[in-house]
């Protein structure tokens, strides 16, 4: 400002002279001090052989404890958005992506930070998700054992990932190994083990999986692997809808303006006794889908929509499970032109899409009667009109 230095005044007046008289003496010490302080630093500099470095030569990074720098990649990996906000640190420099390659950094990455699609897999990031694994990630024990079940066809270390997670308590993993034990997948259909299905189903019910609540409850109305219990399967299946309702609300606003209420089925539907809360015209959003079943839908859509000769996929939008046989699936009992992995599949796929399409038919057209008696062996899911 001009009145710090004195250009407003007309002449050197009293501030001015004390400023000026001040900044003397002021030089005066200095230039002492100046002399003194770079003695004794020459002095002291020859005995310790410090390096010479100036300020902007100096990097204050390599200074950060390595403790801490982890502790900031354990909040990225887990908050991480998509794979190329983790990746981007590993490529900046030697230290960070041997500290971002941690066990404690890898062991709390985020589904995210590993949800590769299928067209960008390759061997290195198979490696990357099995140093997840290793180091204690269960959801990348889920991931991974999925892609190698299905995709991949290693059904043993598939297997042995996927019960990895779920001995750590993940419901999804719990779920998938239900459905293997129902379906007798990567086996014959003599590999089925119902009751297992069904104490796997449980589990992961009890832990909260929604999926798993469906299944569960139609095992029990259907006496499925299980004594048959009509009215504890319907409980298990309102149970299922309101926490898939619940799910909706909490997600926010633009997940509550898809919510649309039919009066003209709460009325006619109030007096039959229905339980189910999507019977009564409660129309939520499908749920979003998993990294590993997103990968599964991309990986076969690669390869022409086919998991191989004769078998077939879920038709089930979000499950993406392949059959590991001929006929290892169910088919429509009304139409014959879908089939499912589970009845939860079933029952989402009717309520989101197939109600609209499915019509009955006199015979399904299969490509010879053995195979046809085969298949309606292996099970009909049964589709309420």
């Amino acid at each position: 400002m001009r009145t710090r230095r004195g250009a407003c005044y007309p002449g050197p007046g009293i501030v001015t002279r004390m400023c000026s008289d001040v900044g003397v003496v002021k030089r005066k010490k200095n230039i002492n001090m100046h002399v003194t302080t770079e003695d004794s630093f020459i002095s002291r500099k020859k005995q310790r052989k410090w390096p010479e470095k100036t300020a902007g030569e100096y990097d204050f990074f390599e200074s950060l404890p390595d403790d801490l720098v982890i502790s900031i990649f354990c909040k990225l990996s887990s908050t991480a958005t998509s794979p190329s906000d983790f990746v981007n640190v590993l490529i900046t420099c030697k230290r960070l992506n041997s500290l971002a390659l941690n066990s404690l950094v890898l062991s709390k990455a985020s589904p995210r930070t590993f949800s590769i699609k299928a067209k960008d897999w390759c061997d290195s990031a198979h490696r990357f998700l099995k140093q997840c694994a290793d180091a204690g990630n269960i959801e990348a024990c889920y991931t991974l054992g999925m892609i190698r079940f299905y995709c991949l066809q290693n059904r043993g270390s598939g297997a042995s990932f996927m019960a990895k997670a779920a001995i750590s308590s993940h419901a999804r993993a719990l779920y998938s190994l239900a459905v293997i034990q129902f379906n007798g997948s990567g086996g014959s259909k003599s590999d089925k083990d119902l009751r297992a299905g069904v104490a796997l189903c449980a589990r992961s019910a009890f832990l909260g999986h929604i999926d798993a609540l469906r299944e569960l409850g139609h095992c029990l109305q259907d006496g499925y692997g299980v004594r048959q219990n009509i009215v504890e399967g319907r409980r298990f299946l309102v149970q299922a809808n309101a926490r898939e309702l619940a799910a909706v609300l909490s997600a926010g606003g633009a997940a509550r303006n898809l919510l649309k209420w039919n009066h003209r089925h709460l009325r006619q539907l109030a007096g039959s006794g229905c339980p189910l809360l999507s019977d009564f015209g409660c129309n939520v959003p499908a749920p979003e889908a998993h990294p590993a079943c997103r990968f599964m839908t991309e990986w076969f859509a690669s390869r022409g929509g086919s998991p191989g000769p004769g078998l077939r996929l879920c038709s089930h939008a979000g499950c993406g499970r392949p059959e590991t046989r001929k006929h290892e699936f169910r088919r429509c009992s009304v139409c014959g032109a879908v089939n499912y992995c589970s009845r939860a599949c079933q029952a989402l796929d009717w309520k989101f899409r197939h109600k609209a399409e499915c019509s009955p038919v006199e015979r399904w057209l299969d490509e010879d009667d053995e195979d046809a008696g085969d298949e309606n062996d292996d099970g009909d899911v049964e589709v309420d009109s």
